[in-house]
């Protein structure tokens, strides 16, 4: 019987399919010269603040809007689910991984948002892919906004059907193509309620007047939106006005509600197709009962305290005021999110170091999260963000913004 040789596999080439793994040198280049900004490891989280390298640094670049991390009532409802229920549940939910809070839960979110039923994924992402990947056949099609998030780009991609992208809010050319489609296909609109990257709000009067005169079905991803904006925080289909308008709300549980995982509601069949048919539903294991009863805790903190929300307002017009009078350009964010446009890469990832190392945690966004030559450190804020913390960020934001020809 022949061995192998080590020194024959030493010697041999790498398989072709690795040749784009060895031609990546740019995180290294990054990591040489103390710019590389991912992956950091935190040591400790104490909401508003990170400890880093054994060093306070304010956060500004975190999700958790209405500042739910470590609320002791979230904590503690999340004890109580361990202790009953265990660490997690070994199983997808269509077999043995379904517990009556998942039930509850979706129960509780449909009302919420103002609709007849909910589906709980086991993240946020899995929750575009599962709907999207399970709601487009072959006889439909799906039009995406390009600066959409990517589970709903990829979501896309897992579907059968025809993928339309048309430019960030560039609606006459989505009624083009529309126009154009032949009447006896399926067609969904999908767009992000609140944009990552940007902060602004979907414009759904014109969306809902869209979809009217094709007959197509719209769905808002309001990851970035529920918990925040809305008269209760239900999001941006209550921001307008409009819930009955809108056919399929998603959301996260990773931001406002402290926790991870996702949801899809509306209409009680199409959720019902959705528990059946949605692969990364079925073939995956169930939200773990802690984090389960994290959101169910955070919504009703969310619903019963109206003043968290309102701080959370208070915080970020503060910073987008003081960013616009300091001279900053933020963009057309209109939500926490409150970008801060640099323009070169290479100055983004400066100014993104300076600020670490004074004590600020922010995130630097580049391609392709963003278009070439505008690159950002994106900044977003919470319902607990003290009025000490925020000076202590617009402090040196501005000081190391002029030091680096930012403003």
């Amino acid at each position: 019987m022949s061995r192998l040789d080590p020194r024959d596999a030493a010697a041999s080439p790498p398989p072709e399919i690795f040749a784009k793994c060895q031609a990546f040198t740019r995180a290294d280049e990054l990591r040489a010269v103390g710019l590389y900004p991912y992956f950091m490891p935190i040591e400790e989280s104490h909401d508003t603040y990170v400890v880093i390298d054994g060093k306070k640094k304010i956060m500004v670049g975190s999700n958790n809007y209405m500042g739910l991390t470590h609320d002791p009532r979230v904590l503690e409802a999340a004890r109580e689910a361990l202790e009953k229920y265990g660490s997690g549940n070994t199983g997808s939910r269509f077999l043995n991984g379904n517990l009556d809070l998942h039930d509850q839960l979706e129960a509780e979110l449909a009302d919420f948002v103002g609709m007849e039923a909910a589906l709980v994924f086991s993240t946020g992402y899995q929750t575009n892919l599962g709907t999207l990947g399970a709601l487009v056949g072959r006889s439909d099609t799906v039009y995406v906004d390009k600066l959409d998030h990517a589970s709903i780009q990829d979501g896309v991609r897992l579907g059968l059907g025809r993928v339309q992208r048309f430019n960030h809010d560039d609606f006459a050319t989505l009624r083009r193509m529309l126009a154009s489609e032949k009447p006896e296909r399926g067609k969904l609109i999908a767009v992000d309620g609140v944009y990552s990257m940007e902060g602004d709000i979907a414009d759904l009067p014109t969306l809902v007047e869209i979809k009217r005169e094709h007959g197509a079905a719209l769905l808002v991803d309001d990851a970035h939106a529920v918990g925040v904006i809305g008269e209760t925080g239900a999001g941006t289909a209550e921001h307008w006005g409009l819930t009955h308008e809108v056919d399929l709300i998603l959301g996260t549980f990773s931001k406002s509600f402290a926790s991870i995982g996702g949801f899809c509601a509306g209409s009680a069949n199409v959720i019902d197709y959705l528990r059946n048919h949605a692969r990364a539903l079925i073939f995956s294991a169930s939200m773990p009962p802690a984090s389960v009863a994290t959101v169910l805790k955070a919504l009703e903190i969310i619903r019963t305290e109206p003043e968290r929300r309102e701080r959370l307002w208070k915080n970020t017009h503060r910073m987008m005021d003081a960013f616009k009078s300091m001279g900053f350009e933020i963009g057309p964010t209109e939500t926490p999110i409150v970008p801060i446009l640099v323009g070169p890469m290479e100055k983004t990832f400066q100014f993104w170091r300076a600020l670490l190392e004074a004590g600020v945690f922010t995130n630097p966004v580049v391609p392709p999260a963003v278009p070439e030559g505008i690159c950002r450190l994106r900044t977003s804020y919470m319902a607990t963000h003290s009025d000490e913390e925020l000076d202590f960020v617009l402090e040196h934001i501005e000081r190391l913004g002029k030091k680096l020809d930012v403003i």
